[in-house]
């Protein structure tokens, strides 16, 4: 094992910790821009339409999101949404994302997240994002530059922009022509069993599986990195003999 060339991160619940998702709250702030509500439809009753139109897409759920590789965009989702209400909202689709996730729910980095990032400026190791998220890709790119301003990102690749999920291997494949990089030259971190551990795995990426910020009950698995803090991430990576230090010997 060498010290990586990159590392790539997910956000939600790796980089970003958010609080227990809301969507009427979020539904709530969006119609407050409403310049027409044709039924009269409270937040309850939109994201309750929001909530079967999710169900019968087979999105969000827990069990079997890993089975969901096609992004569908907010923008999609939210046009069809409120129009089919008869709802016409006075904002952009990237301003009904920002306005809705920052009411639905909040994030704040993960604790020593910005130490981490900070070590690995210092390694001259590379960094990124691959993220599933179906907000606008430059509202996801505001809320992790708002959050973790000193970070060195080369690129933030969302399913949102790029249509492929996590554990789709295209995704991962994207970031590394991006990066120039073999898969053997990266490391990937996410809180998500099947979508960030094994997706990075078969992808040919080496897992970091970080469960510091989740809420979930997990199963472990002995033969992937477990860590529960970055420092623990940084221990490992500062027990791996430098590249140049194995050719030396050889």
């Amino acid at each position: 094992m060498k010290m990586p060339k990159m590392v790539l991160f997910d956000y939600g619940q790796t980089l970003i910790s958010e609080q227990k998702f809301d969507g009427v709250k979020g539904t709530e702030a969006v119609l407050q821009h409403a310049v027409r509500n044709k039924y009269h439809l409270s937040a309850e009753q939109v994201q309750a339409k929001a909530n079967e139109i999710n169900r019968e897409l087979g999105r969000f759920d827990p069990e079997k999101r890993h089975l969901f590789q096609i992004e569908v965009p907010n923008m999609m989702f939210t046009s069809y949404l409120y129009e089919s209400q008869g709802i016409e909202i006075a904002l952009s689709n990237s301003e009904i994302d920002t306005v809705f996730w920052n009411a639905a729910s909040p994030g704040t980095p993960t604790d020593g997240i910005k130490d981490f990032l900070g070590y690995l400026k210092n390694k001259g190791i590379r960094t990124g994002v691959i993220s599933n998220i179906s907000f606008d890709p430059f509202v996801v790119a505001e809320r992790i530059n708002r959050l973790l301003p000193e970070n060195a990102f080369e690129f933030i690749i969302t399913s949102s922009n790029f249509m492929f999920r996590k554990p789709n291997k295209r995704i991962f494949d994207l970031a590394l022509e991006k990066a120039e990089l073999r898969p053997d030259e990266v490391w990937y971190i996410g809180d998500q069993y099947e979508c960030d551990v094994k997706g990075s795995l078969n992808a040919g990426l080496f897992p970091v599986w970080y469960i510091g910020a989740i809420d979930l009950p997990y199963k472990e698995d002995k033969n992937i990195l477990t860590v529960k803090t970055w420092n623990e991430i940084q221990r490992y990576m500062e027990a791996q003999r430098p590249q140049n230090d194995v050719l030396n010997m050889a």
